[in-house]
């Protein structure tokens, strides 16, 4: 039986969700949409095997065909990120972030990486996430001038703090990362180099942001945000760290794997392995200055003062709004965002002074630099007019009919 017929609350509830993502514009930087091709190996006939372990080395029978697939979303993953080896497994990027502390750290050990409301992630030293709770973390931060990091400042922080860790790659920061000035502070100071590239993974495959491959111990990514696949996650370091990822994957941190979703990681490697997709990463970027571009010249701010990726962080502070009121006076508009912590922020993570957008959705409907200015002062209205009920009524329709010119399938 079909699920509408099994549950029609749940298949109602789906049909109202995918209308929704069809009439709505996605400004979420950790946001994308997944090809057809992709969601149908999520919902394969894969769902149903049990292949706990690694291929030709499992704890069940019956995984001739599970381990051809995982192999090829191996293989796949090294000549994409040119990494001596892949570990396809994770199911999120937290629980590659844990299995990456348990491969180098024992718990209590101290690691750094960037201040949460500096743009760091919450696995990267929360103190209610396990990564503040089991380990030591210190932190740096941005340089309070430019809101770019300051390598200098990042040496002599290691050199005082002595961390056996120190993570690069964030969820809130707009430029490129100096890979190899990581590498140079982590080896002075004898640390291991963690690159969680989750935000820019696609950009990475695409072409237009360095690669971290020959800097990195380990590197972490999520496959659903710039990537364009499944959501899910894998791990990727030198051949000398496999033995240890693996262990630190399975059995250290989760059991059966989710052979369904590692399917359609390789679906997303090969659709990233080709020509359009780099492409679409250089188009990616393109729209996100033209949207940074866009909002300074209606008077925001832009913390580091622009982008070099795919995401923008907007210091909402000067238009005397918070974040969350922004997040919510779009959504009533039908653009979609999310609040920020900028660099330094008074305010706290539920309420926040900025706002975080991203392009990589919208360039995923085809939009390109003429339309992403128009979305662009779209928002800047809402955000200066965030009570003015008629613009966001107006806004919604130009949404709709932006929206309708570029359909997300076709």
């Amino acid at each position: 039986m079909s699920l509408k017929q099994t549950d029609s609350a749940v298949y109602g509830l789906i049909e109202k969700e995918t209308e929704y993502q069809k009439k709505t514009l996605r400004l979420i930087a950790s946001e994308n949409y997944a090809s057809k091709a992709v969601m149908e190996a999520t919902g394969s006939i894969l769902t149903n095997k049990y292949a706990e372990g690694y291929p030709t080395k499992r704890y069940y029978a019956g995984n001739r065909y599970v381990d051809e697939i995982e192999l090829l979303a191996i293989d796949r993953a090294k000549k994409l990120f040119n990494v001596g080896h892949a570990n396809v497994q994770p199911h999120a990027g937290a629980s590659a972030n844990i299995a990456a502390f348990f491969a180098f750290l024992e718990v209590g050990d101290k690691f750094m990486g960037l201040d949460l409301a500096n743009g760091g992630h919450l696995t990267h030293g929360s103190p209610v996430n396990f990564s503040g709770k089991w380990f030591r973390p210190t932190a740096y931060t941005v340089d309070k001038k430019t809101e770019a990091l300051d390598y200098d400042a990042i040496r002599k922080r290691a050199i005082e703090e002595k961390p056996k860790l120190i993570i690069c790659g964030y969820t809130a920061y707009s430029l490129i990362i100096d890979f190899k000035a990581f590498r140079e502070i982590c080896d002075e100071v004898g640390a291991v180099m963690m690159a969680d590239i989750s935000h820019f993974a696609g950009l990475m495959a695409g072409g237009v942001y360095p690669s971290v491959a020959p800097y990195a111990d380990i590197i972490t990514t999520t496959t659903h945000k710039t990537l364009r696949g499944p959501r899910g996650a894998m791990i990727m370091c030198p051949e000398k760290n496999a033995q240890r990822i693996d262990k630190a994957v399975f059995p250290g941190m989760q059991g059966g794997p989710l052979e369904n979703v590692i399917a359609a990681k390789a679906v997303c490697f090969h659709e990233a392995a080709q020509p359009e997709f780099r492409t679409y990463a250089a188009q990616v970027v393109k729209n996100a200055k033209a949207l940074a571009d866009e909002f300074m010249a209606h008077g925001l701010r832009l913390v580091a003062g622009g982008t070099e990726t795919h995401l923008v962080l907007v210091d909402l502070t000067p238009k005397g709004i918070t974040g969350k009121e922004a997040q919510m006076a779009l959504e009533e508009a039908g653009i979609i965002t999310n609040r920020n912590t900028i660099p330094f922020d008074t305010r706290s993570p539920f309420i926040t002074s900025g706002l975080r957008v991203g392009s990589a959705a919208l360039t995923t409907r085809g939009m390109k630099e003429s339309d992403i200015r128009h979305v662009g002062s779209m928002v800047v209205k809402v955000i200066e007019n965030p009570n003015d009920s008629e613009l966001k009524l107006k806004t919604r329709k130009e949404v709709e009919e932006l929206c309708d010119r570029f359909p997300i399938y076709r």
